[in-house]
């Protein structure tokens, strides 16, 4: 007697998910491909880096970040990919936050 499985599938809204499909080094490619055909052709990425992606701060009153994908563009420009599921109240305010970091 056979019984069918149901299918199942890995949320990639979520961070589990995206990490899981798109944050190992054999998905790299599959990753830029994906990220390129979101972004314009003049923001192109020709290498990611996934790496510790969290900054925790230095003393306890330091504010935490989460990066999710560090990229390289394809004339040399240097930006974060966060994969962002809800509204973010204060999203320009933790950019500007983000962009602080080397």
């Amino acid at each position: 007697m056979v019984f069918p499985l149901p299918d199942k599938y890995i949320d990639l809204l979520t961070d589990f998910g995206f990490k899981r499909v798109f944050g190992t080094e054999p998905n790299k490619a599959l990753l830029i491909d994906f990220l390129n055909t979101l972004l314009p052709p003049h923001h192109q990425i020709q290498d990611v880096t996934i790496k510790n992606p969290e900054f925790l701060g230095k003393t306890l009153v330091d504010r935490r970040a989460i990066f999710d994908i560090y990229c390289q563009s394809t004339t040399g420009e240097r930006f974060i990919v966060e994969m962002q599921k809800a509204k973010q109240t204060f999203f320009k305010d933790r950019s500007v936050y983000y962009a602080t970091f080397p």
